[in-house]
């Protein structure tokens, strides 16, 4: 019990450096607009022309946070040591022409739209509920709903909007950070959290997810 409290209270340290994080990236405004013609004729091959995703291999970014959306765009490119804080072959050549400002705008407009589907007939939505709601106390595991929010909105920034997410890109995110092959998590919030979730609580979750409204 002891041990659970402890590392829920780390937790919640890195929550607040989360946040801080957060509210660095959230004082922008970018133009939709501008966005779309970028948004339409280069994103819509893998994120589809309105942010929802044709495939599985890739997430639903239609409805997510414009915030959240600028600071994975950010992540992706190099930083001061000429390396992405996150990795991805695909994202990392792709975001690199684009400016600053440009990624406020794709951020925008990807915002702006409305997410589609959603719906999930997938097994395990019991252990995922129950996960998502009251997390795991025995093993130091929070309840998702504490950051993402009881219907997965997430908030700006710092946590996604998993709601209506296909759940084997979910599933896949959280493996990463579990074998740390994802490691943009300030102070190692989700690895701390996936290294301790099984295979079938990590499918469970992105199952739940993914009925969430």
């Amino acid at each position: 019990m002891i041990r659970a409290s402890m590392s829920v209270a780390a937790l919640l340290v890195a929550f607040g450096a989360y946040a801080n994080e957060g509210a660095s990236v959230q004082s922008y405004q970018g133009d939709a607009a501008k966005g779309k013609e970028i948004a339409t004729t280069v994103c819509a091959a893998c994120h589809g022309p309105d942010g929802n995703s044709p495939t599985n291999a890739y997430p639903k970014i239609a409805g997510q946070h414009a915030a959240y959306l600028y600071k994975q765009m950010k992540e992706f490119k190099p930083g001061a040591d000429g390396k992405p804080l996150r990795v991805n072959a695909i994202m990392n050549g792709m975001i690199a022409p684009y400016s600053d400002e440009q990624m406020k705008d794709l951020a925008a407009y990807f915002a702006s739209q409305k997410q589609t589907g959603g719906e999930t007939k997938r097994e395990s939505l019991a252990l995922g509920q129950k996960l998502w709601r009251a997390g795991d106390a025995s093993k130091g595991v929070p309840a998702c709903a504490g950051c993402h929010g009881p219907a997965g909105a997430g908030i700006p920034a710092q946590f996604p909007r998993l709601a209506g997410q296909y759940p084997e890109y979910t599933e896949a995110q959280l493996k990463a950070f579990r074998a740390e092959e994802r490691a943009n998590d300030p102070n190692k919030m989700m690895r701390m959290i996936a290294i301790k979730l099984t295979d079938k609580e990590i499918k469970a979750v992105a199952d739940y997810a993914a009925g969430l409204h």
